[in-house]
């Protein structure tokens, strides 16, 4: 039987230390595919860090039902301004409005006691009359009076001046009371009651004759003067 070579030795030797070797990384790949396991089921536990480490993106990043809120919440910062801004300008409106109408009713009521005095002395004017003085009772008259009176008292001041004389004929008239029946700035009618005592050559006692005058006053150049002149 022929010994054995050192060269059959040193295969045998090298062959059964690669059979170790194999055998030892085939134990020790075993071994490790549970720990990979375990390590590949731990994993997830360890993502939420990295979700949470991850930046806010404000409204991009946020829920659906938070849009809404967000929304709302800027329509707000923009529509008070504006609403504030309407509430100014209506109340400057209103403000203006009511300057106004306080400015108008007080004109008015200035316009009714202008032409109510004015009236009033316009009314003695008419019933305080003299035969002496008939040229100067008619001057007054038609200086006071306007448009369809003037007129009207004009064409019978004649008449009216022949009487006078013809029976030394005077009046005296008491304005008893006043009222402003309705007016605006420019046109104002006046309702008076004015009794006028009158006495002639026939008659020596006075005779008193009581009269309800409506005048109306027109405002010309300044002046209140009558353009109607009625008994009612």
């Amino acid at each position: 039987m022929p010994k054995p070579r050192f060269s059959d030795v040193f295969d045998r030797l090298a062959e059964q230390v690669a059979a170790d070797i194999e055998a030892r990384a085939t134990d020790d790949a075993v071994e490790a595919a549970p720990e990979d396991a375990d390590n590949a089921e731990a994993a997830p536990e360890d993502a939420p860090p990295a979700a949470e480490d991850a930046p806010d993106d404000g409204a991009a990043g946020a829920a659906p039902g938070e849009a809404g809120p967000a929304l709302a919440g800027r329509w707000r910062r923009r529509a008070v301004p504006a609403l504030i801004a309407a509430i100014v300008v209506a109340s400057l409106g209103f403000s203006g409005f009511l300057g106004w109408r306080l400015y108008e009713v007080h004109a008015t009521a200035a316009a009714g006691e202008a032409a109510l005095a004015a009236a009033k002395s316009y009314a003695l004017v008419l019933t305080t009359l003299d035969s002496k003085s008939i040229d100067d009772n008619y001057t007054q008259a038609i200086d006071g009076a306007t448009g369809e009176f003037k007129e009207a008292y004009s064409l019978g001041s004649a008449q009216l001046r022949q009487t006078l004389i013809d029976n030394n004929a005077a009046g005296k008239g008491v304005v008893v009371d006043a009222a402003v029946k309705s007016a605006t700035k420019a046109k104002v009618e006046v309702l008076l009651f004015v009794d006028q005592s009158i006495t002639n050559s026939v008659r020596s006692e006075p005779r008193i004759d009581r009269n309800r005058i409506q005048m109306t006053m027109e405002l010309v150049d300044g002046r209140w003067l009558a353009s109607q002149v009625e008994l009612v």
